[in-house]
């Protein structure tokens, strides 16, 4: 069996995972963020009061 490429994949495979990581974190950072923005705007144009636009 070929050891020689197994630090490479293991590199890869890490990479990959820091990758994914980091972008499901940002994307539920911004999320949360916008959820946020939008719960305030509904707090604010609250029964009766004309939709913002």
């Amino acid at each position: 069996m070929n050891t020689l490429g197994h630090g490479f994949w293991w590199c890869v495979a890490a990479f990959c995972i820091v990758w994914y990581s980091t972008v499901t974190i940002w994307v539920a950072v911004k999320g949360a963020t916008d959820i946020r923005a939008m719960l305030a705007r509904l707090a604010r144009s609250g029964p009766g009061r004309e939709r913002e636009r």
